[in-house]
């Protein structure tokens, strides 16, 4: 059973908070050596400043809950998170123009490298996820109110092999459902996306005889309908009859959403199905001491565990050029794996909730900001 690297960085976990929380100054340089670790609610000190991030989209809604949370429990302070994708986001991280970012693609090579440095150090760079949530594949057919599709007869209709609903494949895994002779409309990213590589790490590894293509951030297939960010894609779902899209559960709405095949059952996506991939799934051994990653066993055949999921990261610095930022930065990603903000997340986004034993992993990483 082969298993797809997922990048949950081993000790990074503290990212996933640090994605709402960074940002703000490109000045705050990760690697200064002067860096001091700012105060912290927990020590009484009353936190004020604004800080800014920006990266995965999957992340919009709970990063609302988050922010909401986070703020009335601290007045003085103000969180912006822009969700431009995970590509921007890790742009923006690695060359300094925010204190943190979001990504639903663990960094490696030359990208994981720039972090290091600008954070001055392998020890110093924080990637932590903090948000699981499973990728839906919604759809747009309302004669169909329960639609099942096996993993190759998914992977064949993301291939544009098959075109048509009543194609006898779906057929076959949908025997008493009544199919349109309808022309299916294939609703893709436009922008560079941990989703979409998620999405086709799945289709790489439970088909790979039908999905041949190269994995990355970037739609490899030609002739589908291209929509920007999460929201795009499930407007463009929703606004058109037949089409068919993946995007994150929890913000697709009322659009039908397709049970995958895993084993002999078909699942949905529902968080608690999400979060049993990772009881599923080895860890793996990456560079940093604050860095996590999961190699995620896609081809799984567990009982009620749904394997098309992302694990989005955090992405932050231990150093900051001001105490300032460093506090505000700590008390934000404490926030974010605190059993609130994680149930906060849960209720606004439909995520699945970390474990405590996951929480205690990840609070040394979030210590350590400004130590």
């Amino acid at each position: 059973m082969s298993k797809t690297r997922f990048t949950m960085r081993r000790r990074g976990l503290a990212a996933a908070a640090a994605t709402v929380l960074a940002v703000g100054a490109i000045a705050a340089g990760c690697g200064d050596d002067d860096a001091t670790g700012g105060g912290d609610t927990a020590g009484g000190t009353e936190l004020s400043g604004t800080i800014a991030g920006a990266g995965a989209s999957s992340q919009a809604a709970a990063m609302e809950a988050w922010i909401a949370g986070f703020q009335t429990e601290n007045p003085g302070t103000t969180v912006s998170y822009d969700p431009i994708g995970s590509g921007g986001g890790r742009e923006q991280f690695t060359a300094g123009g925010t204190l943190f970012g979001g990504t639903d693609a663990a960094l490696a090579g030359d990208e994981l490298a720039a972090a290091q440095d600008r954070c001055g150090g392998p020890d110093n760079l924080i990637q932590l996820p903090g948000y699981v949530s499973p990728i839906a594949v919604a759809y747009n057919l309302p004669e169909v109110e329960e639609l099942r599709l096996s993993p190759e007869t998914l992977a064949r209709i993301f291939a544009r092999q098959i075109d048509r609903w009543d194609d006898p494949a779906i057929a076959a895994d949908n025997p008493d459902a009544e199919l349109p002779d309808r022309a299916i409309t294939v609703v893709n990213r436009s922008d560079e996306s941990g989703t979409t590589e998620n999405f086709a790490e799945y289709l790489a590894a439970v088909a790979p005889e039908v999905w041949t293509y190269d994995v990355d951030g970037n739609w490899p297939v030609r002739g589908g309908e291209a929509a920007q960010g999460t929201s795009g894609v499930v407007d463009a779902i929703r606004t058109g009859e037949g089409a068919i899209g993946y995007a994150d559960a929890s913000q697709v709405g009322g659009l039908g959403v397709a049970l995958i095949g895993v084993g002999d059952e078909f699942v949905g996506p529902s968080p608690e199905a999400a979060a049993a991939i990772l009881d599923a799934s080895p860890q793996a051994d990456d560079p940093g001491r604050f860095v996590f990653t999961y190699e995620l066993d896609r081809r799984t055949e567990a009982s009620g565990t749904y394997p098309i999921v992302l694990v989005s990261y955090e992405m932050a610095c231990t150093r900051y050029g001001s105490a300032n930022d460093a506090a505000l930065v700590k008390a934000f990603l404490g926030y974010v794996i605190s059993p609130e903000g994680q149930d906060a997340a849960a209720g606004h986004a439909g995520s699945a909730p970390i474990t405590d034993e996951l929480r205690a992993l990840l609070h040394p990483a979030v210590d350590a900001i400004g130590g």
